[in-house]
């Protein structure tokens, strides 16, 4: 029975985690003065929008990844680590690191200035994930001590003759109070108070010492909202202040800077595809002409009356998001100026100057958008807006590995991001099953397998269904290019060719194909689906082997209005692809258990290694106390009869091998030596200090188990009477250790490894012979 619930927690710990953490995220008001002398230590936290987020992009990090067959470096920040990869973007790392270049131009100004990045692409491709990890990261990296982000707040409620500063509050309340101060509602920069020729030597002065490769750029003018503070001050202190007024302006008492988190309406805007109003409410936000009169406003328009709730006044100081553009085309041109001129009009002789970094995001519909007038030429009225228009394209994944993880995170709630050192690592997960639980309508809350290479197999055959076979070369298949893509490698025998020596990519592939939208949709139903499988021990009935997946999804082409009838022919004729790749995996893991007590050491291995090498090349081979010895030609043949089954006695006079053990040994151990020691050529090379996972023909010896090896090994098996073998037979004995083996050594339930055996075995019986 379980203990869950039994023990509660001290619920204190949680709230003083909390203290802990907001204490680390904000800090008390400082001066202005306080402020220029902390941006003179640490420039970074002055830096204008796409200097900071480059910045906050930079600060994770990078690490090595292969994306459709080519290493690249990734940058850490799009695997979300502020989140722990709650909504990291999987692969499209050329096209996040074109990205990156793009904000370096427009930060350091080099000819991008105007420039409004846009994100394009099909459906279920990861943009919303681009806005989700864009978000997450900024808030993150504002917490940080390097990207700290500030803006100003004031308070004039201390004057006689000056109204109380306020998003609406009356005159006359009492001075003093904690809520007399106001926010600049736009995250206004600190340094902005600064008259422009005094922040111009600031910043000049800030830049001589500044390390980073972008200068920092703080121009413009104070918001509509701070002017108008600054202005009453001014009014107020100017017969009196003399050579000070600026000083009485920024005093402590009425001018402080505070730190704030970057996060949607703070520092970060953005606009739903739902999202209603005027343009101008949508990009800036509204007058509230109740409050004119409350303010004394005199008959003008005073800036305490507008809402500043639209999307480029959230938005100033780090990044503005226009979500599905295509339902806002009409703002599209009207942003032209935030760039160009970093203003935008609120009203008649009141404009707001914005720091913000612009992003659209849009499916291929926009596109179609922008180019209705594209046939006028010169005289395109949205020409001047493409100009502008950065275009990055989201496809759909084309790495094998890549495909699996998403398909993971979307039926479960993982958020691991699969870094390995080496690809063993990654096929030990591509091939790993999945329990998920489901409520059955009637056997309650049940526990669903998908069997090991279920989501492998679906992962693949989406994969598949966005590749372009056309370009593939006669030795190569639509699985060999996945499976380049996915490595960056390719083995023709015993060699390795690197993927930049095949000119197998095509501007076609991720271009089309399944969305793992629909691979996920699919399984999902299959999960609450029964199965008419039975075993008198095991769960068949909760299994959802690889087969089931790839016969629901290609059944289910043509019951969904996703795909054309020419998407699903072509997607159908991959289904046989897929299912061949996953039968050679599924047979390996049944034949490796089978063998498993069969199968060699890799330290025996090594050693047989060493001797042949030697029989071959008369390179000498020492013991363990040093002294040479010579090869041994019964170690030899123990090794290729027993362990490895490629041979028997008759193969052998006595221990002398005869022509085709001769050319084997040459074939599998010698070429492949003597290819690993060209090289490694600039090394010195001596055989003892080679591991035989170094080179892949010797190391899969270890794995080369074949039927034939089976049927010597057990001559009473019978593969027809593997489902439901008779006791007391070398069959029932086979299977059961055989089982064991599976569930403990490959991942395999008992259930999952007797569907999987019984179906390679199934095939077996039509071959084997008795």
């Amino acid at each position: 029975m379980s203990d869950r619930g039994t023990v509660r927690p001290d619920v204190t710990r949680y709230r003083d985690a909390a203290d802990e953490s907001l204490a680390s995220t904000y800090e008390e008001p400082i001066s202005l003065e306080a402020y220029v002398d902390a941006v003179f230590e640490t420039p970074s936290i002055a830096a204008h929008a796409s200097e900071y987020i480059l910045a906050a992009i930079e600060s994770s990090g990078t690490r090595t990844v292969v994306e459709e067959g080519e290493e690249i470096e990734r940058y850490r920040f799009f695997d979300d680590p502020y989140t722990d990869g709650e909504h990291a973007i999987q692969g499209h790392t050329e096209v996040l690191n074109d990205l990156v270049d793009d904000l370096r131009s427009i930060a350091t100004g080099r000819g991008k200035d105007e420039k409004i990045i846009w994100i394009a692409g099909p459906t279920a491709t990861g943009k919303s994930e681009l806005k989700r990890c864009l978000i997450n990261g900024l808030k993150g990296y504002s917490k940080t001590k390097a990207g700290r982000r500030y803006t100003i707040e004031w308070n004039v409620a201390t004057l006689e003759d000056v109204g109380g500063l306020s998003y609406g509050d009356p005159p006359g309340v009492p001075p003093d109070r904690e809520s007399d101060w106001y926010q600049s509602p736009v995250q206004a920069n600190p340094l902005l108070v600064y008259p422009s020729e005094v922040r111009e030597e600031l910043v000049a002065d800030l830049n001589d010492i500044n390390t980073d490769h972008v200068d920092l750029r703080i121009d413009g003018e104070l918001d509509p909202f701070s002017r108008e503070a600054y202005d009453s001050l001014a009014t107020h202190y100017q017969r009196t202040a003399g050579d000070e007024l600026f000083s009485k302006i920024t005093d402590p008492k009425h001018l402080r800077v505070r730190n704030y988190v970057v996060d949607v309406g703070r520092g970060i805007g953005v606009l739903h595809s739902e999202d209603a109003g005027s343009p101008k409410q949508r990009l800036v936000g509204s007058w509230m002409q109740p409050l004119f009169r409350e303010l004394d406003s005199r008959g003008r328009k005073n800036p305490q009356a507008f809402s500043y709730d639209g999307i480029l006044a959230q938005g100033n100081g780090v990044m503005t998001i226009v979500e599905d553009a295509s339902q806002h085309a009409d703002l599209l041109q009207k942003l032209l100026s935030v760039p160009d001129e970093a203003t935008i009009k609120l009203d008649t002789g009141i404009q707001l100057t914005l720091d913000t970094q612009l992003f659209i995001i849009s499916n291929p519909d926009l596109e179609n958008r922008l180019d209705q007038h594209a046939e006028a030429g010169g005289a395109d009225p949205l020409k001047a807006l493409k100009r502008r228009l950065d275009k990055r394209v989201f496809g759909y994944l084309t790495t094998l590995s890549l495909e699996a993880e998403l398909l993971r995170r979307e039926l479960t709630n993982e958020t691991e991001v699969w870094a390995a050192d080496n690809y063993a690592d990654i096929e030990a997960r591509l091939r790993e099953p999945l329990s998920i639980t489901v409520r059955d309508a009637t056997a309650g809350v049940i526990e669903r397998e998908l069997a090991p290479h279920t989501i492998e197999a679906a992962a693949m055959y989406a994969v598949l269904t966005r590749l372009d076979n056309g370009d593939l070369p006669a030795d190569l298949d639509i699985v060999d290019k996945a499976l380049i893509f996915d490595r960056g490698y390719h083995f023709e025998g015993d060699e390795r060719i690197d993927a930049d020596e095949f000119d197998i990519g095509s501007d076609a592939d991720g271009s089309f194909g399944m969305p793992v939208t629909y691979t996920r949709d699919v399984i999902a139903e299959l999960l609450q689906r029964s199965s008419d499988r039975q075993h008198p021990e095991y769960p068949v009935e909760h299994v959802i082997m690889p087969e089931d997946v790839l016969d629901a999804l290609a059944s289910g082409l043509s019951k969904t209005p996703l795909f054309s009838p020419g998407e699903r022919a072509r997607f159908e004729n991959r289904v046989v692809d897929v299912k061949n790749y996953i039968y050679d995996k599924q047979e390996a893991d049944v034949l490796d258990a089978i063998l498993h007590d069969q199968r060699i050491d890799e330290d025996v291995l090594a050693t047989y290694v060493e001797h042949v090498y030697s029989w071959g090349t008369d390179e000498s081979i020492y013991d363990d106390h040093g002294a040479e010895i010579e090869p041994d030609p019964l170690r030899m043949k123990l090794v290729e009869v027993e362990h490895l089954g490629r041979f028997t006695d008759e193969d052998y006079d006595d221990t002398a091998p005869s022509e085709p053990v001769r050319q084997f040994r040459r074939e599998y151990v010698i070429t492949a030596l003597n290819r690993y020691a060209w090289e490694q050529r600039d090394e010195e090379f001596a055989v003892s200090d080679v591991s035989v996972a170094d080179i892949p023909t010797v190391a899969n010896l270890i794995d080369q188990s074949e039927w034939s090896a089976v049927a010597r090994r057990y001559e009473d098996l019978e593969p027809r009477q593997w489902r439901d073998p008779p006791s007391g037979t070398q069959t029932a004995a086979v299977k059961e250790a055989t089982i064991q083996v599976m569930v403990q050594e490959q991942g395999y339930s008992p259930a999952s490894a007797e569907l999987t055996s019984r179906q390679i075995m199934s095939e077996v019986s039509h071959d084997w012979t008795e």
